[in-house]
């Protein structure tokens, strides 16, 4: 776990550090400088890339990942390499094709109350097209163990950019029109960034030999491309058929009760980029007793830290409303929802891991798909009767029959779960601190009542979660920090 806890911190700064950056843009810069319909085009546009970009990667990006370490020479590799980056493009063309001769349609789909997006539609064609072949290097970069600068490019590089170009909206500089396209420049600029840093770790003898068990190769990446067009779906499904029932500022203000949730994710996320490969490596090697104990320390460690975000969300959400505009407010219900499916996620430690790496990954596909229709039901009949709060109702129920399902299968097919009787003791704590918090307010100012509370939930947790020693890993990271002190 050395290496993975270390990579592991510095992704986790480096994510934080950008989920820093992209509360500003979030809460203040595009509440304040841009009118709530525009905020609601970008945040549309955005996720309906999202919602294509796996079908555009068809699924290369976790095969890298996967069958790298089953090839031992370089000729063999430099084939997979080939493959990768020949496949996304096919996809793309084939897209982009239907796409052009549809076009007429999707125009006619925004009709009758958001014809806003329908100048920027082939929008998010780019978007896609550049974060497709964004996580195709980034995933090039992992199976070297170099995870630090993409994370720093997924995390922090483009809401730097934003930054600075809702700046440029506000000192006049630029256009509300031009500020729409510049980010779709801003998502092509750094899929060549990622390319050159990708190269310059590992560059392939390029040529057109396919690399041996291609079949399973392409079967792989064509069920995996599923699954994860799966994850996507049920991410940002929510926000696109918001647009279509609701006026698009709606997607404005669900879009910021969803990334003040989404800051629990990062511990998971900034893990994952080291601890997919090394799950990968140990399933080629049938390391099933390292599987197992890294499935448990996985979990713990991801939900001590991710509790404790958790708790300071909540308990600070309504002096965090007090400081933007009032038609941004929205109910506690709503944050508290998608907050209670992040942390979950967390729970499952390197549970996707596990399973997009196995021979299970079908099953996963298979429950999937179905929770996928599921979804779209759950928001078809939510969001016209309870507007975002059905939104955010819909996303819950099929996260957690989700992540439920996937704990299921790890434990039938491999005899292990994440969970250890420390697991029940973080949650009661974590429940007791968020009931205990939310109601005690400071008689100062936000900000002032924000700090104040957060450094004491934060000294109780910490001091508790080391006394207890939650997870042992934590613990072992913190001293080696008070050591170098």
């Amino acid at each position: 776990m050395g290496i993975i806890i270390n990579q592991s911190f510095k992704n986790m700064v480096t994510t934080y550090f950008g989920f820093g950056i992209g509360a500003i843009n979030t809460l203040f810069l595009f509440t304040y400088f841009l009118e709530k319909e525009y905020y609601g085009l970008v945040s549309f546009l955005l996720s309906a890339a999202n919602l294509i970009w796996p079908l555009m990667a068809f699924g290369v990006h976790n095969t890298l990942v996967k069958f790298y370490t089953s090839y031992k020479t370089k000729p063999e590799r430099d084939k997979l390499l080939n493959l990768i980056l020949i496949l996304p493009i096919g996809v793309s063309l084939i897209l982009g094709v239907i796409g052009f001769f549809n076009y007429s349609m999707l125009l006619e789909y925004f009709e009758g109350g958001n014809e806003l997006v329908q100048p920027y539609v082939w929008l998010i064609f780019v978007i896609a097209v550049a974060t497709a072949y964004f996580e195709v290097f980034f995933a090039w970069s992992k199976v070297n163990y170099k995870s630090v600068f993409g994370n720093f490019m997924k995390e922090v590089f483009h809401r730097l950019c934003i930054t600075l170009l809702l700046l440029a909206v506000y000192f006049q500089l630029i256009t509300v029109n031009a500020f729409i396209y510049t980010i779709a420049g801003v998502f092509v600029l750094r899929a060549f960034a990622m390319q050159w840093y990708a190269f310059s770790l590992y560059r392939p003898k390029f040529g057109f030999a396919m690399p041996a068990n291609l079949n399973r190769i392409l079967k792989y990446s064509a069920l995996i491309l599923i699954a994860g067009s799966v994850a996507m779906i049920l991410l940002d499904l929510d926000k696109v058929m918001i647009e279509h029932y609701l006026p698009i500022g709606n997607v404005a203000v669900y879009g910021i009760a969803v990334y003040i949730a989404t800051v629990i994710s990062v511990p998971q996320k900034a893990m994952h980029q080291i601890i997919h490969p090394m799950t990968a490596s140990m399933l080629n090697e049938k390391n099933k007793t390292g599987l197992a104990d890294i499935y448990k320390r996985s979990s713990l460690s991801l939900l001590v830290v991710s509790a404790i975000i958790f708790i300071l969300i909540i308990v600070n959400l309504n002096q965090l409303y007090a400081l933007i505009p009032e038609e941004y407010q929205i109910s506690t219900a709503i944050v508290l929802l998608i907050s209670l499916v992040k942390l979950y996620d967390n729970m499952l430690g390197n549970n996707n891991s596990i399973l997009f790496n196995s021979e299970y990954y079908r099953l996963v596909l298979g429950v999937g798909v179905v929770l996928a229709v599921l979804a779209f039901v759950f928001n078809l009949l939510l969001i016209p009767e309870f507007g975002i709060l059905g939104a955010a109702l819909a996303t819950f129920l099929a996260f957690f029959i989700y992540n439920t399902a996937k704990i299921f299968i790890v434990f039938q097919k491999f005899h292990m779960h994440p969970f250890t009787q420390k697991t029940v003791y973080i949650l009661l704590f974590t429940a007791a601190l968020t009931a205990g918090f939310y109601y005690w307010e400071f008689p100062f100012h936000p900000i002032i009542n924000i700090l104040l509370k957060s450094l004491l939930v934060s000294l109780l947790y910490i001091g508790i979660a080391l006394r207890f020693n939650f997870s042992e890993d934590v613990n072992l990271l913190v001293g080696r920090y008070r050591s170098r002190k």
